[in-house]
């Protein structure tokens, strides 16, 4: 559909039916300009400078999009694009995205707001945007063929609607979602209550979990995985790509958490529990919170978690699917725990001289070792700490909580100085031999006696054959 500017503008009620596409100088000149970030790194939160107030959040390794106030519309401008998108270094795919980064930048907005985004397509098919859990006229939920027409390659689309309601939410495509999703192309939509002391934190991350199939030496997802995928990510990085959540000791912490990948994600952080404080449906009563230290991330869903960070130290945050905690992991490897490997080992080096046996007793050895690998792909087990290798990749990262940081420092405080005697540490006196206790036998009960008689044998019996 293509409108004039005047009734872009003006007929707000045709406008409510239908996402509408925009056409001609007139109107393109009056599209707000579409900010590109191409960095990996975490940007600090964006302040409102306009509109109504509220504390911002921070995308882990994303940013968050400019917007400006036109009359009592804030408007936002989405590009939808090749991007390329460096996981961890030394690995870097060809994605598709939004504004230059995979996933596209998250979108704040307050609980009120009259919002209008513009949506331009310069992908090589055509797309469109489905704002994932709003309350919303039908004809701006984004389904292609559905409720809009799609937005084809080189067209600018817009929707509009009123934000109803606070929380956290996503978009994405709803146009070709097997492949669009698959390339990367999704955000998080942040909407603050209108209130900004309202279920006010002191810090408040957000970030979106991806899977990705991409095999060593290439730099295109295979779209067509549908479960043996060999690189989860947060916000298309992965450990030790992933930025740590850095905290001040005694802070109010948020963090939101989306699943667009293909099974659901127990995400279980270390040290302190966690309440689990709101999900797409909207904010969890007070009276119904329970604590936790692991919550599962359905598939589609969002989930938002908040602590008190009282306890200082480098605590782990990760999914507990163990494989999820890997890199670029080949699925059909031999088990050969417990195999003595010494014997073919040096036959295959008479063929292969760098050959190195490895798995007979466990892959722990994998995480220091730094093996010849092709290029553009990341070790399975990698990272290091500072007691040594952390044999961690995927979805991994650390949430550092400080004494002392400055109000709104992100920064990497660097490894936790334990107190002495806080550190788990080598008996070294002598360990005597292991103790089996012999298994307890169950008591017998009393026997009992039976006599058994064949019919027809007792005496004096009346039984006829």
């Amino acid at each position: 559909m293509t409108m004039s500017r005047r009734n872009f503008f003006g007929a707000s009620g045709a406008l409510f039916a239908s996402a509408s596409a925009i056409s001609g100088r007139a109107q393109a000149a009056s599209i707000p300009e579409a900010v590109t970030v191409t960095s990996p790194a975490m940007q600090p939160p964006l302040v409102p400078s306009s509109g109504p107030a509220y504390q911002p959040v921070v995308t882990l390794n994303g940013w968050s999009l400019p917007w400006r106030m036109n009359g009592d519309w804030k408007e936002f401008h989405l590009v939808a694009e090749p991007v390329v998108r460096e996981f961890a270094p030394g690995m870097k795919a060809h994605l598709w995205g939004y504004n230059g980064q995979s996933p596209g930048p998250t979108i704040e907005a307050v609980d009120g707001d009259k919002v209008r985004i513009f949506v331009t397509n310069r992908l090589p098919e055509h797309t469109t945007v489905h704002w994932h859990g709003m309350i919303l006229p039908n004809g701006m939920d984004g389904v292609g063929g559905l409720t809009q027409p799609h937005i084809k390659p080189g067209k600018t689309f817009v929707y509009e609607f009123v934000l109803k309601r606070s929380g956290t939410f996503m978009y994405h495509p709803h146009a070709d979602e097997m492949v669009q999703m698959a390339m990367g192309m999704m955000g998080a939509f942040v909407v603050h209550p209108r209130d900004p002391n309202e279920r006010r934190v002191d810090r408040d991350f957000v970030f979106i979990m991806q899977s990705y199939d991409i095999d060593p030496g290439s730099y295109t997802p295979k779209v067509t995985t549908m479960t043996d995928f060999n690189l989860w990510a947060w916000n298309s990085r992965v450990f030790p790509g992933i930025d740590p959540l850095v905290c001040r000791l005694g802070e109010r912490i948020r963090v939101r958490i989306g699943n667009l990948t293909m099974t659901n994600h127990p995400i279980h952080k270390h040290g302190e529990p966690f309440t689990v404080t709101c999900t797409d449906g909207g904010w969890v009563p007070e009276s119904a919170r329970i604590p936790e230290v692991t919550t599962d991330v359905p598939v589609g869903a969002m989930r938002v978690f908040e602590f008190a960070a009282s306890e200082p130290g480098d605590w782990a945050i990760h999914c507990h699917k163990s494989h999820h905690t890997m890199n670029a992991m080949g699925h059909d490897v031999k088990n050969f725990i417990g195999v003595d490997k010494k014997a073919v080992a040096k036959t295959i080096r008479k063929l292969v001289p760098d050959y190195m046996p490895m798995g007979s007793a466990g892959m722990a050895d994998m995480g220091a070792m730094e093996m010849p690998m092709p290029d553009n792909t990341l070790p399975m087990m990698t990272g290091f700490g500072q007691y040594g290798p952390m044999e961690m990749g995927g979805m991994f990262s650390v949430i550092k909580v400080r004494e002392g940081l400055a109000a709104g420092d992100y920064s990497d405080p660097g490894p936790y100085k334990h107190p002495p005697g806080t550190v788990a540490y080598e008996f070294t006196g002598n360990a005597a031999p292991p103790v089996r206790r012999s298994e307890p036998q169950p008591s017998r009960a009393p026997a009992a006696e039976f006599n058994v008689i064949k019919p027809g044998t007792r005496p004096n019996s009346k039984h006829q054959h």
